[in-house]
Order: structure tokens, then sequence, then C-alpha cells
């Protein structure tokens, strides 16, 4: 099957749910095509709710304030709330501790199709589930299609675009089509960041995790099968951490201070103050009449880190993506054994699978586009700009962010690196290959390095990078330019600009108290 359109969005993030929802509501034809059956990404089909900065209710960009608002809303259509609750307009499903808005993927992914609905009524946006990227045609520095597999079928589907949007999880065209891109971590030598490795090493990447919702019921058991690699994962001890991963047990990220979890108790410690079932709880039983809907919680915890071995670069992913999910199971059987949990109760509902872990794993680190422009730390850590100074300001910015420089432990032995970052801008030169001419970015695949992809890996800043390449590529078909002439000329990076502030409501500007703010 071939199909011609004027964008084609791989990859159905929230980054690529966003170019395709914004090109598509400026008057482009639009294909979105993922491989898994929902899209949402992270927030969805990776099972993570969302990490969002103090600012989000005043500074999120258009559509993600409108996916956070229709959200709450289809709660108080469906759910049996409490009055209170449905008269918060802050209502919060899960009441998590990781942010102030935690629910369940399959929520954020209804509603994603609500947004997307009108569009695919009108014709104009086609929408493929369960297709994946297997080869690209390029000629010269122009990309003129992908060949997508339908992994229920087996077919094969051409899409020819005059635009093309990698929002895939592991920044795969980029690889298919001879894009020039890093992966792992730069060295120092390299880009002067003071947390960056001395020398770059391509197989220094962050951890990923296979992650997984639970119930307790108390007095019964739910105890699933031993894994067949049970042993291993409660045996072994990596270098950088106190002990094994199986074990309540790991240490905070900025000071890398031993601590020990209890699973539904506070403790009475600055390292561990909150219990945590706590952590990414996404429902909540206070919030609903009667108490009918149980506490539900996502395990997305250090106990759940993989890092035996790279995803990207290295000798069979296959093996790592089994071994990250042996790790998952194996970490519930021993809460539920060792552990004295055994009321601990998968709920495959939440993720639609039916073994109960996530449908994707938690992908933290991707394949990064060598940029026009790439942010370094010394544009937004703290500790590498000038005391008080808050972060760059750039003159191409195309949205806003806000989150530490988070880096879990990595595959190369290191622990992790989490340190301060001010609040900042995305610039569009983060979003334009050197070279090729008619693919952009929309995931955790722009211009950033090992060290800043931290701050710029999270819900709502993928949401803005996807948000300002759907307005970029609209803006270049109507003006027939390309996305470098947009930047690299005032004038029409100003009209590009006018398009996001004034024809979309973003905001492309932290206020002076707020980009200076601290933690």
């Amino acid at each position: 099957m071939e199909l011609e359109t004027d964008v084609l969005v791989v990859g159905g993030g929230l980054g690529g749910v966003a170019a395709a929802l914004t090109a598509v509501r400026l008057g482009r034809r639009v294909v979105l095509t993922e491989p898994t059956d929902w899209l949402g990404g992270q927030l969805t089909s990776q099972l993570v709710p969302p990490d969002e900065h103090p600012w989000i209710e005043q500074y999120a960009a258009t559509g993600y304030a409108e996916l956070r608002r229709r959200i709450r809303d289809y709660y108080r259509r469906n759910y049996p709330l409490t009055p209170e609750v449905a008269d918060d307009p802050l209502l919060d499903p899960g009441r998590g501790v990781v942010s102030r808005f935690c629910h369940e993927p399959r929520v954020a992914a209804a509603v994603l199709e609500e947004m997307l609905a009108p569009w695919r009524a009108s014709g104009r946006l086609r929408v493929f589930l369960e297709h994946a990227a297997i080869a690209v045609a390029a000629n010269g520095d122009e990309i003129e299609a992908v060949t997508l597999r339908d992994l229920r079928g087996g077919h094969e589907l051409t899409v020819s675009a005059t635009y093309v949007v990698d929002a895939t999880e592991l920044g795969d065209l980029l690889e298919l089509a001879n894009v020039e891109h890093v992966i792992g971590a730069e060295g120092r030598d390299q880009t002067g960041e003071l947390h960056a490795p001395e020398v770059a090493n391509p197989l220094d990447q962050q951890a990923f995790s296979w992650c997984f919702a639970l119930e307790h019921r108390p007095g019964e058991d739910h105890t699933i099968d031993r894994p067949a690699t049970y042993e291993h994962w409660r045996d072994a001890v990596a270098p950088f951490w106190p002990g094994s991963q199986l074990s309540w047990t790991d240490v905070v990220p900025v000071t890398l201070e031993q601590r020990e979890w209890k699973l539904f108790e506070a403790n009475q410690d600055r390292r561990a103050p909150f219990s945590l079932w706590r952590y990414r709880q996404i429902l909540a039983s206070s919030n609903f009449v009667d108490k009918v809907i149980p506490d539900v919680t996502v395990v997305n915890w250090p106990q759940l880190d993989y890092w035996e071995a790279p995803l990207l670069g290295g000798a069979d992913p296959s093996a790592a993506l089994a071994a990250s999910r042996d790790l998952s199971l194996s970490f519930l059987y021993w809460m539920q054994t060792e552990g004295g949990y055994p009321g601990l109760r998968l709920r495959p509902d939440v993720p639609g699978t039916a073994d109960g872990l996530a449908k994707a794993p938690y992908i933290r680190e991707s394949r990064r586009i060598q940029a026009e422009f790439t942010v370094l730390e010394q544009h937004v850590g703290v500790e590498a700009r000038p005391d008080g100074a808050g972060s760059e300001v750039f003159a191409d910015t195309v949205g806003l962010g806000r989150y530490r420089i988070d880096l879990h432990p990595s595959t190369a032995g290191r622990t992790y690196v989490d340190i301060e970052a001010y609040p900042f801008q995305i610039p569009l030169g983060a979003l334009i290959p050197v070279r090729v001419d008619n693919l952009l970015p929309a995931n955790k695949n722009i211009g950033t390095t090992h060290i800043t992809n931290g701050c710029y890996r999270l819900h709502p800043v993928e949401w803005s990078i996807g948000e300002a390449v759907g307005a970029l590529v609209s803006f270049c078909l109507t003006e027939g330019l390309s996305p470098r002439k947009v930047r690299n000329d005032p004038t029409h990076l100003a009209d590009y600009q006018r398009l996001l502030t004034d024809g979309l409501g973003t905001r492309i500007a932290w206020p002076e108290e707020i980009r200076t703010h601290r933690d």
C-alpha cells in the first residue's frame, strides 16, 4: 500500500501527537503512525505518570494544557468522584507524589483519541497503529518516503511526504536514513560540560525500565510464578549500588546517600519522606464515593532500572529488552515473597496487556540528531552558569520547559547524575539536523547532549517540541521555505514565532523571576 501526504509523523508519543495535531489544525494533511496500539508514548504505553514543573498550570503548551483539562473532565464525566473532588479545578485522580496530576494511562489514551477524532473524520489525518518503520528512501538531503510494517498482519505501507517527523522513542529514522546523529555520552573534551565523562562513550546510556501497575489486597495471595532469572537479580550487585536491586534500599540521586524505603509508610527521614506506593499512585481510593475504586500505583522505581546492557549500539537489543522484563517481574516476585506482601496484585487492565507489564519500556535516552545548535549544560545547568544568571536566552526560542538534569544510572557503570537546572527554553536550532532538510525530531532525539537530555526528556517538554515542529512544517509549506532558512533569517524566524505565540498561544519566554528560579 502506498500513500502520499504533506506530513508524515512516525511515532505516536506525546511529541508525535502534538506535531500531528498542530499540523492538521493548521490545514495540513498528516499521516501518524505508532508501533503500539495506544497513542501517548511515555504517558500511556510506557505507563509513566507525568513529571511536571511547578508552573505547569500557567505555562503549559497550548495542546498540553488542553490534554490535561480533557483528562480531568473525563474523570468528572465517568467516575464516581466525591463532590469535593469533582469540583476541584486541580482534580488529581491519583494524588501521587511525582506530580500534582497522576492518572491512568488508558484515560490519557482515550483523551488523545478524542482530540484527534474530528481530524480523522475530516480525512485530513490518518492514523496507523501497530506500524513500525523498517526502511527510508532518501535522495541526497531529502527524505522521500518511509516504509512501515503492519505488526499485526505483516503488510507493508509506504508513505511519501514533503516533511517527515521522527517522533520514535529511539530515533529510529535517524538510523534508517543515515541522518547524522549521536548515541550515548559526549566527552567533556568535546562539550566542556561539568558533568560529562572525560571522553565520549557511545555505550554510556541511561537505564530504561519496564513498568507495571499494582493494587494491594491484604490477606490474599497473588504471588506470580518465580521468574527463571530471579536468583541473578537477587544476588547481583552493581559496583555503584548499595546492594541488590531486589530490596527496599537505594541511593538519593542528588547526594548518593544510601536510603531505606517503606512500601506503605513514610519514613521519618528526609531521604525517603514518603512511601514508595504514593510516589506514582494513579488512583486514590479516597477520591471516590464509598471508595468503590481501590488505590492503584505504578511501579517505576529505581529497582526496575535496567543498566546491564544498552539498547543502542550493543550486541543484542532484544536480549536487553527481555532482561528488563525479567528484572521487573523478579522485583514483583521479591516484594510478594521476601518483601512480605503476597497481596500485591498485578493489574493487567491498567496497561492493557495480558501479562501486566507496560506495552513498551520506559525509554529515557534516544539517538540524538547532530543539530545546527546543541544545548549544553552551560546553557541550562545552575552550576555551569554564572551565579544567579538563569538559563540562556535563545533568540530562536520555540517553547519552554523545566526539569532537573536527571540522569539515571547508566550502562557504562555510572551512578545517578542529578543536578539543578534553571527553567529553560527550547531553541529552534536544536530541532534542525545539520544536513537533512525535511526531517525533524519530535521526541528525545533533538539536539541535546547526554547531559542535557536529562532535563529535556519529560512529558511537557516533549509535547512542546512536537507542537513547535508541527507549526514549523506548516509554516514552511505555506511560505515555501526550509526549516533552516526559517531559523537563519530574522524576518522568517519572527513570523514563525508569531505563529506560535499569536496563532497558537504558545509561551516561548519565561518571566525573569521564573527563568532565574532555583530549587
